[in-house]
């Protein structure tokens, strides 16, 4: 898949996100699979939505939320996450 891969223990993500969506939920990869889409219910203001994104993905992967790193994309719709060592996988990942 093109919207993640290993590096180490760490997972990374390639996201979509979708700001002010009725609620926080993993959305399915985009068509060409270079994504995958993310909907957040905060909105894109004063960093909440990206704390929000960290929040819900951490909660979805088992680890706390400072165990996720934006390493891409900070002030775009389209993110790279790293995920220091996850615990469980809510989406469809071959674990490492």
């Amino acid at each position: 898949m093109g919207w993640y891969r290993w590096n180490g223990a760490d997972l990374e993500l390639s996201l979509r996100v979708q700001p002010r969506a009725p609620k926080d939920t993993f959305d399915g990869p985009d068509p060409g699979g270079e994504h995958y889409r993310v909907r957040i219910k905060a909105p894109p203001v004063d960093g909440k939505g990206n704390e929000a994104l960290r929040r819900f993905v951490a909660k979805s992967f088992g680890v706390a939320p400072s165990r996720i790193e934006i390493i891409g994309g900070e002030h775009a719709r389209y993110k790279r996450l790293r995920i220091q060592e996850p615990r469980s996988f809510p989406i469809p990942i071959d674990p490492a």
